[in-house]
């Protein structure tokens, strides 16, 4: 697939190979559903009941989490956040392919890669207040989760610097000759960074074990993939970096896991990285703090609607008889109550300690550090004796 998908020339397909995809998709995608969401059982993906069930309850369930980030948001109970919705998709599908042994380094529009890894509601919720059980101790933007247990590696804010950190790891892995992969996500606009150059560059001359996840979800906040780059597909990219790319439905789960694991087999067997362009619409806004109805086209957004990959999953399942509305009533009540119960609990818990300022600085505390933390717990002490008294604090 990923040979016949990389070649300059390529030949329109749609879901029977040789039909014109609709001009909502680039025809040039690789997909597994047509647009009435039937499957070509040529490219379709073997997978048992229980993994195309996980998978679909993972993709409903970062819907809901982030539904209820923007509430929270709103409400102004926590500051900011950064929905991603529409791209279900490529979270779950992506994630799917993966062993456990292998390494993520996400982005900061990725909460289902956390949610099908296995991270908790609990914990997640806990980064968006930055409270005293959040893992990052509150010194994190909301939506950068780190669960290093999980090898689920700390999400930045500057952008694409995840790309050479991937490549890092799975350098190391190589060395070590190990056979874990590492997997890191991107939007379009990332690919004009310095380090997705620097990344994939290195990738290709050292063969590593990388599998890069573009996310093209066709704006980098207000700026068009058309003003990004002149080339006709960011996967097209990857032919100057010496390795395989190819464009995918990004509304389509089934595609995006049959993509990513093609590649991340490659990977392992030791044959080097690959680049995949996980064609999509970004639904939502970029962050809390903005207004796509500004600068995106509502007839686009229209067309998308109609593609909605949790939608058009469901009517798969529905279509092999492994889903119904019951099901989805009972599923739907089953992950509220979840994430409702997460939140209350999450939102109660108090900010970080003060003296978790000086915590996972150095591993051994410098004397300078230490005199710093006694200086500030004794001021601290002070506070407290004259905040019940009219007595000012002594300067």
């Amino acid at each position: 697939m990923l040979e016949k998908h990389s070649k300059s020339k390529r030949k329109k397909i749609g879901s029977n190979g040789n039909a014109k995809a609709p001009s909502v998709l680039r025809a040039d995608c690789f997909r597994v559903l047509d647009e009435a969401n039937r499957p070509n059982q040529k490219v379709e993906p073997k997978l048992s009941k229980e993994v195309l069930l996980r998978m679909y309850r993972q993709m409903q369930m970062t819907r809901f989490y982030d539904e209820r980030g923007m509430l929270l948001q709103r409400q102004g109970r926590i500051g900011f956040y950064v929905p991603s919705f529409g791209q279900e998709a490529i979270q779950i599908g992506t994630v799917a392919a993966l062993k456990q042994n292998d390494w993520i380094f996400p982005s900061y529009r990725e909460p289902g890669v956390f949610i099908s890894r296995g991270a908790s509601l609990f914990d997640m919720l806990c980064n968006l207040w930055g409270n005293a059980s959040d893992v990052c101790k509150g010194r994190q933007m909301p939506n950068h989760y780190s669960f290093s247990d999980l090898r689920l590696f700390s999400v930045s804010s500057p952008i694409s610097t995840q790309v050479i950190q991937a490549v890092g790891a799975s350098l190391a892995s190589k060395l070590r000759k190990e056979k874990d992969v590492a997997i890191t996500y991107f939007g379009d606009g990332g690919t004009s960074e310095n380090d997705f150059h620097t990344g994939l560059t290195f990738a290709g001359v050292m063969k590593t074990p990388t599998v890069f996840i573009c996310t093209n979800n066709q704006f980098a906040i207000s700026v068009p993939t058309s003003k990004q780059t002149a080339a006709e597909r960011i996967a097209d990219k990857a032919i100057g970096y010496g390795m395989p790319g190819i464009a995918v439905d990004g509304n389509d789960v089934l595609a995006v896991y049959s993509a990513t694991q093609e590649a991340v087999d490659r990977a392992r067997r030791g044959e080097g990285p690959t680049l995949i362009e996980c064609v999509t619409f970004r639904m939502g806004p970029h962050s809390s703090s903005d207004d796509p109805t500004r600068y995106r086209d509502s007839k686009m957004f229209d067309a998308w609607a109609k593609r909605d990959p949790i939608q058009r999953f469901r009517q798969y399942l529905e279509a092999k008889k492994l889903w119904d509305q019951k099901k989805q009533e009972e599923l739907e009540k089953e992950l509220k109550a979840a994430l409702a119960e997460a939140v209350e609990k999450a939102e109660k818990e108090p900010l970080p300690g003060i003296e978790t300022l000086f915590e996972d600085v150095y591993e051994h505390p410098t004397a300078q550090l230490l005199r710093q933390k006694e200086a500030l717990q004794k001021e601290q002490e002070l506070r407290g004796k004259f905040e019940n008294t009219s007595e000012a604090f002594p300067l």
